[in-house]
């Protein structure tokens, strides 16, 4: 057997050269590898943003999203559409070129890039600005409807999901507008706008400075401020949540905020009956939501309108009802000719 020579030292290549393997250790995780073996860096695709959004343009994406903003009218730049999915998106694809909007077609991972999230459906929808909204427009709106005000305030949200989440549920309980914060909270991106679903194009959205005095100046306005919290006396199926009202949600790890809770007019519970003592700041926004719609009238009917279909078709008891005047008509006619004609 050939001796090694004298200045023998080991492969550079071997993972510990130079000294001993150490010793096993099973309580070391098996991923905890030396620093040579660590995964390489995520590598985002680059993506020139300002040749498909330009500066002050909004994103909607998804599919229903688009749909949505189609329906409103929105003055719509480009369409996005990743071929991959042009089959499944013909549709919208057709109606943009009716409407001469240009068709894009992108990869889908430069879609991700510029949403910020891979939830896009592979389809986009680039817009002009939307038109910014306050706190008189949502009483506009709810003077225009004919009914007391309905308004949802959110303290400081941090998930993109609950805000779409609770923008969803807002307009399909017939809230008439949202007001958030323009800072400490989730921006209007647009993983909250596939959230909705494209509930933001047809709510009035107000960003405020100053959450507190706003909600001072709805008061004012005579809308009550009601909020939730888990030490409250009241369950919300208690309460009165008629008439103009203004029900505001916390954020999901500190609640509703000092400032904003000294405004509250009345502070109620979601009974807990399992064994998860919290819900989710959108599904315990949506359950007030829903829980006030109940208690409010419905839409009433347009003015000048007709009667409802169900109304005017005839019924079965009253065509004999109907019929035996229209017999006697000529009856009492023939009776009245007679002494005419003598």
């Amino acid at each position: 057997m050939a001796q090694r020579p004298s200045d023998y030292r080991p492969r550079s290549d071997r993972p510990y050269p130079g000294r001993a393997r150490p010793p096993f250790d099973a309580r070391r995780p098996y991923t905890q590898r030396p620093p040579q073996y660590q995964p390489r860096p995520h590598r985002e695709t680059a993506v020139d943003r300002d040749s498909y959004v330009e500066e002050g343009e909004e994103l909607i994406c998804g599919r229903r999203p688009v749909e949505e903003a189609f329906a409103a009218r929105r003055d719509a730049v480009r369409l996005l559409i990743v071929p991959e999915r042009r089959a499944a998106l013909d549709a919208l694809a057709i109606h943009a070129t009716t409407l001469r909007i240009p068709v894009v077609e992108v990869e889908g991972g430069t879609l991700t890039a510029l949403a910020g999230f891979d939830g896009h459906q592979g389809v986009a929808l680039v817009c002009r600005p939307r038109p910014a909204g306050d706190v008189d427009a949502i009483l506009v709106r709810a003077h225009e409807r004919g009914e007391a005000p309905f308004v949802l305030v959110l303290d400081s949200l941090e998930d993109p999901q609950n805000f779409g989440t609770l923008l969803r549920s807002a307009e399909a309980a017939g809230v008439h507008g949202v007001i958030y914060p323009t800072r400490r909270s989730a921006p209007l991106s647009p993983a909250a706008i596939k959230a909705s679903a494209g509930a933001t194009e047809h709510l009035v959205l107000a960003a405020v400075d100053d959450l507190a005095g706003t909600l001072a100046d709805l008061h004012g306005d005579g809308l009550r401020i009601v909020g939730a919290d888990e030490e409250a006396s009241m369950a919300f199926g208690d309460a009165d949540l008629r008439g103009p009202l203004a029900i505001v949600v916390g954020s999901e790890g500190r609640g509703i905020s000092g400032p904003v809770r000294r405004r509250l007019d009345l502070v109620l519970r979601i009974p807990m009956r399992g064994k998860i003592q919290s819900l989710n700041a959108g599904v315990a926004g949506s359950i007030l939501l829903f829980a006030a719609a109940g208690q409010r009238p419905g839409p009433a009917p347009a003015a000048g309108g007709s009667k409802p279909i169900e109304a005017s078709e005839p019924d079965a008891k009253s065509e004999p009802e109907a019929a035996e005047p229209e017999l006697a008509e000529p009856a009492v006619a023939e009776e009245e000719l007679l002494p005419g004609d003598q």
